[in-house]
């Protein structure tokens, strides 16, 4: 693999997808892959929430707004 410092944003972010995606569907050393490139990412842009939908490893049920308690649908 490159030095993280060699990728540039976009690769990164196509990069940390990927690897997230490995980890998710159970490949053991994707997840500490994954992580790395996901901090680098953070680090660059100084956010501390990563805005990319493929990055939020939340189940899929939290990421759903919640529904109203009233509707029976």
């Amino acid at each position: 693999m490159t030095e993280l410092t060699d990728l540039d944003e976009a690769s990164l972010a196509e990069h940390a997808a990927e690897w997230r995606r490995r980890a998710l569907r159970g490949e053991k050393q994707a997840r500490g892959i994954a992580h790395a490139l996901e901090a680098e990412m953070r680090r660059r842009s100084g956010d501390t929430v990563t805005q990319n939908i493929d990055l939020d490893t939340r189940p899929q049920a939290l990421r759903l707004a919640p529904r109203p308690w009233w509707k029976f649908w």
